[in-house]
């Protein structure tokens, strides 16, 4: 029972704020306490950073924002980091406020970009913000959804643009997930906009419960008597889960006890099979479920294994709605396309009531299945990780397969972070009493692991901000160099190196006196054991170097011999899984990286790769091969491989002839320290290597020293430099011009303004130096993407091919293309920059072909890439196509870009 003093407060915070009461009194249920403070605050007129807990209703605090701003006759942004999301929250605005006031612009999409409220991708209002455009003027509010996108280290930088650059009289909603330092990055929002609040929540509005489901069943984690809201840091695991554990040590699976010494060891337990899950999770009354599979094969594989069980998730009525929702969405897509994109499979499997989705799907179809779903047709939604980031599709339960997952380089394990956004889709409110987050049983499964997971609720925001080459011209055009020097300090990624020097000064302090305590044991009656010690020092770095220049000297060698080689060439890989002879079958003259066929003296096909000849790589021969050689069948594979077999004799007779190459200036340096170390007079104590374990810990905490010293010195600044750096090569290149010692942009500098794509720097060359000039408009979509693809792993399998030839006009520039990455990325290495990503080749002769005209089927047939990646990339070349069909110097390239815009604006990429 609240005072009347209470109820005095509350009566008057409502008359101050009665746009708040109008909106909460259109809501069903009563805003929660985090809630209604932050709405207070928006209606305070004050910036906003709310953290709290996926699907605990962050977003409403948003749409709350969008209603002042409205009200007040100001405009709203609403900003997104996915278009999916953008469309979703552009159809859920139009409803409320009607398709008259409510924008969309998605860089592939606009419509009505003059309304009063508009939804947009965080990229689209940064271009905005650099183009001056007039619409910011009337801009109220700037609602940033999903702000945690900031430690993204691909696009984080755009959201700190936004909240550095827009006005101080736009005020800023930022909405994230959970977050351990919200109050760091709220600090850093009050520095750079001024008066912002901070509302953080941890509390789910639907409780969570953590599940391990095994073959013997489903089981609680945690221990009777645990709260899985507040387990603590080292809560009780499950009894039943450890008794389980423990029996399977001693248990093959086939009810066999302990093995006896030198038995085979116990086989390690399998997970259920998939179908199994789905019938326990049906059993116990928790669907629907999403369940993450961290690989868009394994999700198709999984669709496909619960189908092919014969499972049938759904009614007779609900099969009738869900066809009758495909067939309305879908009715605009080519048959001929249908067929492409597998429809008439995909279709059987939502009518059954499973799907999946990932980003190989084309965003109609994963828009069907996220309709579907919130309509509770769909039971079973096997998904990647990216279903977590934003869209919203609630569940009763989520599913993890595995607690490890591929990061694009090796497998590792789950972050506490990563655990808490998947499970945080379990729970629906207002339907569900509680989630259910469910770990299924796999190899290498282990249980605490799983409860340190489960009970941590760290997530740092890690700024990834580094000032890019178009953000560097937009700077100085519009601040100057100095100026834009003081901005970029006021970067979070700046803000936290400041924060982590303090820590490191004292660091270093510590380490001093560490040092001077192991210079004293070291100590030697002989003479200067530390000038002894830094001369063995030296002799290991000259040793270190030495392996390092040998290693990068063998890697390109067999780059430039992998290139050069040619129909019936012998080679000896020098060791690893593909050492022995080889004899060239099929060449591959790619120059970016040359992947020929080869047939081993054991009758093996492959490909030989940079990446796998880490021993080297040496002709050694020819041999003649017969006319019609088909690398599938076994008797042509033996019959070369005898070949290579008669010839070993005079190709080892060969190697034997070469002579060892003549030692270089490292060895002369190696061998002048080893005769000063003898001459040394601690050379010969007979405590040497005593004295010596103390000086290598000296040199060891020395090292460590340096590189704390060296972070300090990085953290004070480092931004700025490394803007000034971008700014030495912009020179360089003719994008600037030094006038009274400071920059002011060129007409190439101007042209740049507009270039956002990713490789802004080499399409910018390739458009200054005409290496594109030339190029008919498919090729030029082709040249372009090459920029841009990021290539799977699965890529590097597959020599690229080139419409028209390697020799060919697009093949010419290409290679042009090569050349002006390399030359910045010379330039870049040379100021201690990032490496520039390296243009690949892999979606050349599928995008070339869609531009042409070809249907999605003959572009897919031999490309092996996913539909939904095939759109994808289409429209992220349309959109770098857009900006160079303005600003491209040459009348020839600009036509050149709209029409090749026109070829490739249809289908399911015009959807």
């Amino acid at each position: 029972m609240t005072s009347p003093a209470e109820r005095y407060a509350a009566s008057r915070a409502r008359a101050r704020h009665a746009d708040l009461a109008e909106f909460e009194a259109e809501l069903s249920f009563a805003l929660d306490p985090f809630q209604r403070e932050a709405c207070e605050a928006v209606a305070a007129g004050h910036s906003v950073l709310v953290a709290a807990p996926t699907g605990a209703g962050k977003t409403l605090v948003g749409e709350y924002a969008v209603r002042h701003a409205y009200n007040r006759g100001e405009k709203a942004f609403y900003t997104t980091p996915i278009k999916a999301l953008s469309n979703q929250k552009f159809h859920d605005l139009a409803k409320v406020y009607g398709p008259e006031n409510v924008g969309l612009l998605t860089g592939d999409t606009t419509l009505n970009h003059e309304a009063d409220i508009i939804v947009m991708t965080t990229e689209v209002l940064r271009n905005m913000i650099y183009a001056g455009s007039d619409t910011l003027d009337s801009l109220g509010v700037v609602i940033l959804d999903e702000v945690h996108y900031l430690a993204d280290r691909f696009r984080g930088s755009v959201w700190e643009e936004v909240i550095i650059h827009l006005s101080d009289r736009t005020s800023i909603v930022s909405l994230s997930a959970t977050v351990s330092n919200a109050e760091e990055f709220g600090a850093w929002l009050g520095e750079v906009r001024g008066d912002t609040r901070v509302v953080v929540s941890e509390h789910r509005p639907v409780p969570l419960w953590p599940h391990v489901l095994l073959r013997e069943g489903i089981f609680d984690l945690y221990a009777p008597g645990v709260d899985p809201q507040d387990p603590g840091p080292t809560p009780r695991l499950n009894p039943e889960l450890e008794a389980i554990a423990k029996r399977s040590r001693y248990d093959d699976g086939r009810g066999g006890g302990r093995p006896s010494r030198g038995g085979r060891r116990p086989a390690g337990r399998r997970a259920p099979p998939r179908f199994a899950v789905v019938d326990v999770l049906d059993q116990q009354g928790l669907l629907p479920a999403i369940v993450f599979v961290f690989s868009r094969a394994g999700c198709e594989d999984a669709v496909d294994q619960v189908r092919a069980s014969g499972m049938v998730l759904t009614t007779e009525a609900e099969r009738h709605e869900i066809a009758h929702i495909i067939e309305e969405r879908c009715e605009g897509v080519p048959s001929q396309d249908l067929g492409a994109l597998g429809y008439h499979r995909w279709r059987d499997h939502l009518e059954a009531g499973i799907a999946a989705h990932h980003a190989g799907m084309i965003p109609l179809f994963k828009e069907v299945v996220e309709e579907l779903f919130a309509a509770g047709l769909i039971k079973v939604v096997y998904a990647t990780e990216t279903l977590a980031l934003g869209i919203n599709m609630p569940a009763r339960s989520v599913v993890l397969e595995k607690l490890v997952k591929w990061d694009g380089q090796a497998h590792k394990d789950l972050t506490a972070g990563e655990y808490t956004q998947l499970t945080g889709r379990a729970g629906r409110r207002g339907i569900d009493v509680e989630g259910h987050a469910v770990v299924v049983e796999h190899p290498g499964f282990d249980a605490p692991q799983l409860g340190r997971l489960a009970s941590r609720r760290t997530y740092p925001l890690i700024s990834s901000f580094q000032p890019s080459y178009n953000m560097a011209v937009n700077l100085v055009a519009q601040l100057g160099a100095a100026r834009a020097r003081e901005v970029l300090e006021m970067s979070f990624a700046q803000y936290q190196a400041d924060q982590s020097v303090v820590g490191k000064a004292r660091k270093a302090r510590d380490l001093d006196s560490t040092l001077k305590g192991y210079a004293e044991a070291a100590a030697c009656d002989r003479g200067d054991f530390m000038e002894y010690a830094a001369l063995r020092e030296r002799l290991n770095r000259l040793q270190k170097q030495a392996s390092k220049d040998a290693s990068r000297a063998r890697q390109e060698a067999t780059a430039s011999t992998l290139a050069a080689l040619r129909r019936g060439d012998v080679v000896r890989v020098g060791g690893g899984r593909r050492a022995g002879l080889a004899a060239v079958v099929e060449p591959d003259d790619n120059p970016v990286a040359p992947r020929p066929v080869v047939v081993t003296e054991h009758a093996r096909v492959h490909r030989l790769a940079i990446s796998e000849l880490h021993h080297g790589l040496e002709k050694v021969g020819t041999v003649k091969l017969p006319r019609r050689f088909d690398s599938r069948n076994a008797r042509s594979r033996r019959e070369v491989a005898q070949v290579i077999v008669d010839a070993r004799r005079e190709f080892d007779l060969a190697r034997s002839k070469r002579r060892a190459p003549a030692a270089d200036e490292g060895a002369a340096q190696e061998l002048e320290v080893r005769r000063l170390m003898r001459e040394h007079p601690c050379h010969q104590c007979p405590d040497r290597e005593q004295h010596a374990r103390w000086a290598e810990r000296y040199h060891r905490t020395l090292r460590d020293k340096d590189r704390v010293v060296n972070e300090i010195q990085r953290a004070t600044g480092s931004i700025a430099r490394v803007f000034d750096k971008r700014l030495q090569i912009l020179d360089a290149l003719g994008y600037l011009d030094m006038v009274d010692g400071e920059p002011e942009l060129t007409r190439a500098g101007l042209m740049m303004r507009r270039l956002y794509a990713e490789n802004d720097i080499v399409i910018a060359e390739a458009l200054r130096t005409g290496a594109w000039e030339k190029l008919h408009p498919p090729a030029l979509a082709a040249a372009v993407s090459t920029l841009l693809y990021q290539g799977r792993r699965d890529d590097e399998t597959r020599p690229p091919r080139v419409p028209g030839g390697p020799g060919g006009v697009l093949g010419g520039a290409l290679k042009d293309t090569l050349r002006l990455w390399s030359k910045v990325d010379d330039m870049q290495k040379e100021r201690g920059l990032p490496d520039l990503p390296a243009p690949h080749w892999g979606i050349v002769g599928p995008i070339h072909g869609w531009a042409q005209g070809k249907g999605l089927d003959t572009v897919l047939k031999d490309a092996e890439i996913a539909p939904g990646d095939m759109v994808r990339w289409c429209k992220q070349v349309i959109d770098a196509l857009d900006q160079i069909a303005e600003v491209a110097p040459s009348a020839t390239v600009r036509a050149a870009a709209l029409q090749a815009i026109q070829g490739m604006r249809r289908g399911v990429v015009a959807y």
